[in-house]
């Protein structure tokens, strides 16, 4: 088994949350894992992005090349726009429909969607609202994303549910379960709108 993927969006998303629960859920489960982030201006909203690669046999490197990713999990739709040169052939787009407006000339939402919705393989999802609707909060609104790229990747599930227990567990059960329940929701939409 193996999947590599970029995870993308804007400072402040919890991308990184996302990936430390990926990296927990490969690592206590045996797992090789290699990741390389970059920070950019996170803090003024400025691009994040992980390359997270999971495997059961040695990795080699951290870097996914351009045509090598098996999943852009996106949870700013612009961003998946920005990684689509590191989607390999028949690969998933999971991507947030939610912007996060912080340019001028941010691109229309309708166009933004249209090219999303042009890929052969993507899962388009409101996550903030599938948040609140779940949890009672957008916060959680990264895990639902998780959970939307959950089917395409090579981990089993309860790996990532695992992952989220370990790294919110410090926070308090009602943290832990919010993350599970936005978890849960993002893997249903995925499943009934691939």
């Amino acid at each position: 088994m193996k999947t590599d993927m970029v995870i993308a969006g804007v400072g402040g998303q919890g991308i990184l949350s996302i990936a430390a629960a990926l990296g927990s859920a490969a690592l206590d489960n045996n797992l090789n894992m290699k990741q390389a982030e970059t920070h950019g201006m996170s803090q003024r909203g400025g691009d994040v992005q992980s390359f997270m690669r999971i495997s059961d046999q040695p990795i080699y490197s951290d870097i996914i090349p351009k045509g090598g990713a098996d999943i852009i999990l996106s949870v700013e739709p612009m961003e998946a726009l920005r990684y689509l040169p590191y989607l390999k052939k028949g690969g998933y787009v999971v991507a947030n429909s939610t912007p996060f407006i912080n340019i001028p000339d941010y691109p229309e939402m309708e166009k933004l969607e249209q090219t999303i919705k042009a890929l052969p393989n993507y899962v388009l999802i409101d996550a903030d609202k599938i948040a609140e609707e779940t949890t009672g909060s957008k916060r959680a609104f990264n895990f639902v994303m998780l959970g939307a790229a959950s089917p395409f990747i090579d981990v089993p599930f309860e790996y990532l549910e695992e992952g989220i227990r370990k790294i919110f567990g410090r926070k308090g059960e009602e943290v832990v379960e919010m993350n599970i329940k936005a978890l849960h929701a993002g893997r249903k939409f995925a499943q009934e709108n691939k």
